[in-house]
């Protein structure tokens, strides 16, 4: 049997030719960028409104604006199975520049708090949030560039 992967949170991310990339959207009216996505309404409350909302592939690189260790269970949609231990993962919260935001994200598999500093460059990979026998539910990570 083939294991299917899809997207932990659907329209959020692709891995399209051009690379692994977070997806946005940005106002045609005010420029403003937004993730997640937004389909409805401009979030920026100084657009004078009237924009088109347009789907942006989002930088792939940033900086650490900020990092932690999460010692507890998350909720949904993370998966765990409560009869294995828990095991820390480190979240991150990484500056894009160029769209004047910040993205939350966990650090890649094997990448602590030890690991990271504020200002470091990293980058966007995509990772596994859960594996089950029939589907792979996939996800993005942070980790730093080493080149």
């Amino acid at each position: 049997m083939t294991r299917v992967r899809t997207p932990a949170v659907a329209g959020w991310f692709t891995g399209a030719p051009g690379g692994f990339r977070l997806l946005g959207t940005r106002c045609s009216a005010c420029s403003a960028v937004f993730f997640p996505p937004e389909g409805a309404f401009c979030r920026n409350p100084d657009c004078a409104g009237g924009g088109e909302l347009l789907e942006v592939p989002l930088s792939g690189r940033g900086r650490v604006w900020s990092y932690t260790d999460g010692r507890y269970r998350p909720p949904a949609p993370y998966v765990s199975d409560p009869s294995v231990p828990w095991e820390p993962y480190t979240l991150v919260a990484v500056e894009l520049a160029a769209e004047a935001m910040v993205v939350l994200g966990q650090g890649a598999p094997g990448v602590g708090v030890a690991d990271l500093a504020v200002g470091m460059e990293v980058e966007l990979v995509p990772g596994v949030l859960h594996e089950d026998a029939d589907t792979t539910w996939t996800t993005w990570h942070w980790r730093p560039v080493t080149s």
